[in-house]
């Protein structure tokens, strides 16, 4: 069990764990997800940590065939302005390691916004926590166990 996993148990949400063999040549961890279980990208949802420029942190939940949108991800954290944050503050500041970040469970809880796109499909999958695992959940599920709001942050 992730840490993840054990926020969605202990809610006592709606979810299924999907499993696959992780391939560490693999370009895209997002969309090797989508291929290997099968799902159309636009199902499958990557977790990015951007920082503000207030320095905090904040959780984008954007589909893995899309792009973030600094502008829009600013926009809808009331920043002026977000970057991506770097690799050893996500991995500090969540618990987990990059193609593995999940918007649940994270060791510190962090403002977060799931793209507006998800609320079109009954479930999405978002990482479980680590690379080669998923989590399927509803998307309303996924915004109250995170404390999310929905905005467009796609580019």
């Amino acid at each position: 069990m992730t840490p993840a996993i054990n926020a969605a148990k202990k809610r006592k949400i709606t979810y299924k764990v999907h499993q696959y063999s992780h391939d560490p040549a693999h370009e895209s961890y997002g969309k090797e997800a989508a291929e290997k279980l099968g799902v159309a990208a636009e199902r499958v949802y990557k977790t990015l940590v951007v920082q503000l420029d207030d320095g905090k942190l904040a959780v984008a939940v954007i589909p893995v065939s899309s792009m973030l949108g600094m502008k829009h991800i600013a926009k809808a954290t009331g920043a002026k302005k977000a970057a991506m944050a770097d690799k050893d503050v996500v991995e500090r500041t969540t618990g987990y390691v990059l193609g593995g970040v999940s918007p649940l469970g994270q060791k510190k809880r962090l403002l977060t916004v799931i793209d507006r796109s998800a609320k079109d499909f009954p479930t999405i999958f978002v990482s479980a926590g680590r690379r080669g695992l998923d989590i399927e959940l509803k998307p309303a599920d996924l915004a109250a166990l995170t404390t999310a709001t929905f905005a467009e942050i796609r580019q």
